[in-house]
């Protein structure tokens, strides 16, 4: 099986549009699938990321309609960080209420939420402060952001031991004499330099990074031909969230899981995440015995790797007529 055999096959929107959700934020929207069907919302990864179309792929189109839509200040949101906008009005909380915002606008009473990577750690916090919101949670690559996640993946502590010559390229842009501060604040400077080569050197080290260390197989890096203000945008983005911890107190996502008792979801991680890692999905699991988890032999982070995709599906078939 192939990562595109294990998806539904492509679909177009039905309808797609502008939802303004205060601080002079507008989200891009889009809604596929059955008009008629279960509703489903689905929160991409990053964060920054934004939607792409394959993700429509993981729904039965027959059975669900799923909304997805591009978080604040990425993809086609407005106004846009990869021209200019400010950071400040990006925070978790922030999100969380946009997310009520589109389900309010909408009409929905209660969803599926489904999020990988930066994605399972926004649909947990939503899910958290509003579950009686939520028909069940389907997440992929947990993380959440505590301090250990952090200096995993950007302090040298884990996926740099790993990836040392992918590691090596990371460190390039920070100076020798600042390579034992914390990472993420090193380049939250080099990010906003107001020298444009310094910044885009930044951001193409920053994406370049975690796109080769994504999947168990490195494939040709996805990030390394973005556009320069679609690098800036989503390396500005990330860096943002984890300078700022994630706008979250150390351990919050757990230390309020009892919120989701009652609340059924599956948890697909990959063996071999070298971004997340399975640390984090287990003791989730632990914490919320109404999770199932399927651990993933075969699989690193990237949800379109062929056994993350096809466990996906199968949660997504699941939960289709529940």
């Amino acid at each position: 099986m192939t990562e595109m055999t294990a998806l539904y096959p492509p679909i177009a929107p039905y309808e797609s549009g502008m939802q303004e959700v205060g601080d002079g934020q507008s989200l891009y929207y889009e809604w596929c699938g059955n008009p008629e069907g279960k509703p489903v919302v689905f929160l991409h990864g990053g964060p920054g990321a934004g939607i792409v179309p394959d993700h429509r792929r993981l729904f039965d189109p027959a059975a669900y309609r799923v909304l997805l839509f591009d978080q604040r200040g990425c993809g086609r949101s407005l106004p846009s960080v990869a021209e200019g906008a400010s950071l400040a009005p990006n925070t978790t909380s922030a999100l969380v209420a946009d997310i009520e915002t589109l389900r309010a606008r909408f009409g929905i009473d209660r969803w599926q939420v489904f999020g990988g990577s930066w994605g399972s750690t926004l649909a947990l916090a939503y899910a958290e402060a509003h579950p009686e919101r939520v028909t069940e949670l389907v997440l992929r690559g947990i993380f959440l952001f505590r301090q250990w996640e952090s200096d995993w993946l950007y302090n040298g502590t884990g996926t740099a031991q790993l990836f040392p010559e992918l590691w090596e390229g990371f460190e390039e842009p920070i100076p020798l004499a600042r390579r034992g501060e914390d990472h993420p604040a090193v380049y939250h400077e080099l990010l906003h330099d107001p020298d444009p080569e310094v910044a885009l050197r930044a951001a193409r080290a920053w994406t370049g990074y975690e796109s080769q260390t994504i999947t168990l197989r490195p494939p040709a890096s996805i990030e390394d031909d973005l556009e320069p203000a679609h690098a800036l945008a989503i390396a500005r983005i990330e860096n943002h969230y984890f300078v700022h911890h994630g706008f979250m107190a150390e351990n919050q996502l757990l230390a309020q899981a009892g919120a989701l008792r009652g609340i059924p979801g599956t948890i697909v991680q990959g063996r071999y995440d070298a971004i997340c890692p399975v640390r984090s999905a287990w003791e989730l699991h632990r914490a919320w015995p109404e999770s199932r988890l399927v651990l993933n032999s075969g699989a690193g982070h990237a949800v379109f790797e062929p056994e993350n995709a096809a466990a996906l599906r199968e949660a997504t078939d699941r939960y289709a007529r529940r």
